[in-house]
């Protein structure tokens, strides 16, 4: 187990999405596992480019709430913020509806750096996004 808080819920998780673009996107978390977590995303208007095609920058969204939100419950959050530092994304089928659902796994967990694994996949488990995302690991301001 990686996270701090070996009980983390779906349903907690979600709460940390109210008031930011993984609201506005309907990103919800569906899976904690002891290295991993899962949210789904739809595509939908929201989610599209003027093709009707999933929007690569949406997916870039997923994957960075994914990576970040992991990278939250790995550390100390009363000593430590995490920040997107980089994030690259290959898009490799395009989906026109339904449901994305994107996987996080970590390839470094490091003190002042991690780097996470994001594998979006449509649901009919054909890949989707392929991502990768590093995340900064700061001192909190005040600690």
């Amino acid at each position: 187990m990686i996270w701090q808080n070996p009980h983390i819920s779906v349903e907690e998780l979600n709460t940390l999405g109210a008031g930011t673009i993984a609201e506005v996107l309907d990103i919800k978390f569906i899976d904690v596992g002891p290295n991993y977590i899962k949210a789904s995303m739809p595509v939908d208007a929201r989610t599209k480019q003027p093709y009707g095609l999933l929007h690569g920058g949406a997916s870039c969204v997923l994957a960075e709430t994914l990576g970040s939100v992991a990278s939250v419950l790995v550390v100390d959050q009363e000593r430590q913020i995490c920040v997107g530092l980089e994030i690259n994304a290959n898009h490799v089928r395009g989906v026109r509806s339904g449901l994305v659902i994107a996987t996080a796994t970590p390839l470094h967990l490091g003190a002042s750096t991690h780097v996470w694994d994001i594998k979006i996949h449509d649901e009919r488990e054909k890949l989707v996004c392929v991502s990768r995302l590093t995340v900064a690991i700061l001192k909190k301001p005040g600690s």
